[in-house]
Parts: C-alpha cells; structure tokens; sequence
C-alpha cells in the first residue's frame, strides 16, 4: 500500500509512518509546515478539493492524523469555527481521496464518541461542541466517502509516547506538577489510556484491512490517582496522591466557566458539563492489556539521575 498521513509528523503520525515502513508499505507525509520528514507543505483547512486530488493520486489509503485543540476558548458561537476546524477539511479530503480512487482511510478520533454511543443520556454531542463536531466529522466523512472507500475512526484517549521531540499536549503540565513541590492530589474516576505506537499498530492493521468500524483503543483503564502516581514516580518523584474531593473539583470547574461566560468564549468542551467527566470513570471495555510503562517513561523522563 502507499499511504497519505496527513499530521504525518505529529506525535501519532510518525509512529504510523514508522509502522507502515516496518510492514513493507509506503507512506507519504503531508503536513502544514515544512521540517524533516514533510513530503508535502499544505494547510488542510484552506486546501481545496482539487489540490488534495493531486496529492491523493497514486495512492491506496489515507491517514488523516492532524489534532485540534478542544479547551482552547473562543469567541460564541464556536460550532462554525470548530466545523471549519474538524469536519470541513476533513469532508474535502476524503471526497477528493474518493475522486482519485483510493481504498481505504483512517480518523484519528476521540473515544468521547464512543461513550456518545455507549451513554446517549448523557448527551454528549448535546453539551460539548468538540465531542459534536467529532460525531459531524466521522459521519460527513463516511458520506464523502461512500461504500467503496471505508473509514475506520479510531477513538483514542489518554495517549503516552513521544516522536522526536513531539509529546502528548496535555503532558507539560503534568509534568510540572509531578516535578514541583506542591501535593498532588486526584478525584474519584479515571480515564483509559493507550500509547502512540500501539495507536499507529492499531490504525495499519485497519488500512491492511480496508476497515471502515468505529475502533476504540485502550490498553489500561486508569485512576486518576493511579494515573497521577504512576507520572509522579515516572518523573522520579514518587510520593502519595490525596483524594481530592468531587466539590472541589466541580467548584474549579464552575469558576473556569463563569469566566468565559463573562468574556463570551466557549470552548469546545463545556465547563458547565466538564466536572461530570472528569468525576466519571471513562473506561474502555475491554482494554488490549498491552503495557503502559515504556510509553510513560517516555513521555516523563526521569532526570534525578542527571
């Protein structure tokens, strides 16, 4: 096979151009600037439909691996803006992948839809604009697509690892916290979590597969006073996590919310629901089993030693 991966330099992108290599396929990357490894500069959001054709020719599959920020504020109304981020790129991109043929296809998704599915009263699409246009993004796609080119989303949580110097972008603070002084502490509830590699592994067996299922990943379902003890120890730093009790937490969350109401910003997951996640236990059923601890080292580098 000869694979586009779009992001194809970010954290999860390079282990699914690494993967596809190990497995005799090539792969192509494309990304929105220019560094080692980019095959192809070209920003999705404002690329057209006839330039990705050209990009797309020759190929089997494609990979769109690129990420978006779903915490950062904005001004209301922010469905347009996260359309214009999430869904409409990705609409073009695999209606161009179809115009020129192609097999196959892989999402990069979030397993905020696969507990849509699993928990519709929760009304998840309903609360958070992010997880919506994620639900938007996985069925507009498939309808560009069509029957003759499958889609498989792969819905990801907490994601250990590192590519060069590129980590998870939730791990810097962390990091921080773990390495500080200051007490750690954790609510009740947790979170499942895989690793980039196993992430990557995951979405070639797809492409070999032309699979177009919603595919959730999970190799551990975490605490989060594991999840937090395990980086504290990772970091070199190992000490008790405290129960942080769940008023606590609600009333953070709350503040964060009052504050964009007065600025009128949203962001694409609601403060106002947030807390309700957070104190939930977000766990994958079954996880792989597959470990955690070399993508954890990775992603928090013990430096005492140093």
């Amino acid at each position: 096979m000869r694979i586009l991966v779009v992001g194809g330099t970010g954290l999860i992108g390079a282990h699914v151009v690494d993967v596809l290599g190990e497995r005799g396929h090539a792969a192509t990357t494309m990304a929105r600037s220019a560094g080692p490894g980019v095959d192809h500069v070209l920003d999705l959001g404002a690329a057209s439909v006839d330039e990705l054709r050209s990009l797309l020719a020759g190929h089997d599959g494609v990979v769109y691996a690129a990420r978006s920020d779903e915490q950062r504020p904005l001004p209301k109304p922010i469905h347009p803006a996260f359309r214009r981020d999430m869904v409409d790129p990705v609409v073009r991109l695999f209606t161009a992948a179809r115009a020129e043929g192609l097999t196959r296809g892989v999402i990069m998704g979030s397993y905020y839809t696969y507990f849509d599915r699993l928990h519709p009263e929760w009304r998840l699409p309903q609360r958070h604009v992010y997880i919506r246009c994620r639900v938007e993004q996985a069925a507009e796609a498939r309808a560009a697509a069509g029957p003759e080119l499958p889609i498989a989303v792969l819905e990801l949580p907490f994601v250990f690892g590192r590519a060069g110097d590129r980590l998870p972008n939730w791990a810097g603070p962390l990091d921080g916290w773990a390495r500080s002084r200051a007490p750690l502490a954790a609510p009740v509830g947790g979170t499942a979590a895989t690793t980039a590699r196993n992430v990557a592994e995951v979405a070639v067996d797809a492409l070999e597969r032309a699979d177009g299922a919603d595919i959730p990943v999970a190799d551990e379902n975490l605490t989060w006073h594991d999840l937090i003890g395990r980086i504290a120890a990772a970091v070199g730093r190992k000490r008790r996590v405290r129960h942080l009790p769940a008023g606590i937490v609600r009333a953070a969350v709350r503040s964060g919310g009052v504050l964009q109401y007065l600025g009128r910003k949203e962001s694409g997951i609601n403060p106002a629901h947030f807390a309700g996640l957070m104190l939930a236990r977000l766990f994958v059923e079954p996880p792989s089993g597959r470990p955690l601890d070399a993508a954890l080292r990775e992603t928090f580098e013990d430096r005492s030693a140093g």
